[in-house]
């Protein structure tokens, strides 16, 4: 009889939990990080349906921050782009160090930066962003455009850039102050300083419409 059958197992919730034995092991976010490195390994191996799944599996997040930053679905959809392009070009080097979304987001981050900054985007108003979608069927937009998102985005444009980038970062890059505090190269307390008085301001802003 095989003694080892069944030794390591997910939770039978799906709650990504790893046990053996019985006993807990790995806790979410390291099962989450370790599917994460199978998935950049099969990449570096050459399969293109690895690639594809880290895309599927973060792009609306990603999308939803580069729209919050750059206010325009297209140039959001070209930042993404770029994102993924150069990760694809790069993966054979790449080494996953911490949390892959955070990396991706932060690259996101960097990209809308640039962009905002080359090309000297236009920020629209949520009304803009919400015709803009209407003109297109891709399943991405029907996700950006819904009533408190667009709340949500006029008012993350009153905030300074800084507090709205740290926000971003944290709600849909799902980045922790430590990480962000190293891609805006400020303390940890800044980031959290940052982030206390953003939300203090969306809340004012927002007065209720949409939950923080």
């Amino acid at each position: 009889m095989n003694q080892t059958k069944n030794l390591f197992s997910l939770d039978p919730n799906r709650r990504f939990k790893c046990y053996i034995n019985g006993k807990r092991l790995l806790g979410p976010f390291l099962v989450y990080l370790m599917k994460d490195k199978v998935l950049i390994l099969r990449c570096k191996r050459g399969d293109p349906e690895a690639l594809r799944s880290i895309y599927e599996k973060y792009r609306d997040d990603l999308l939803l921050l580069a729209v919050a930053l750059l206010n325009d679905i297209n140039v959001a959809e070209d930042a993404l782009h770029d994102v993924f392009l150069s990760f694809a070009q790069q993966i054979e080097d790449f080494k996953l160090t911490g949390s892959l979304k955070g990396y991706l987001a932060t690259c996101v981050a960097n990209r809308s930066r640039n962009m905002l900054r080359d090309r000297k985007t236009t920020m629209t108003t949520p009304e803009e962003a919400n015709a803009l979608a209407s003109d297109t069927n891709e399943p991405s937009a029907s996700i950006i455009c819904n009533e408190q998102l667009q709340l949500l985005s006029g008012a993350l444009a009153q905030l300074p850039d800084e507090q709205k980038e740290t926000i971003l970062l944290h709600m849909y890059g799902s980045m922790r102050f430590k990480e962000i505090a190293g891609t805006q190269q400020v303390s940890v307390n800044t980031v959290k300083s940052r982030y206390r008085y953003g939300i203090e301001k969306l809340r004012v802003i927002l007065n209720g419409q949409v939950k923080l």
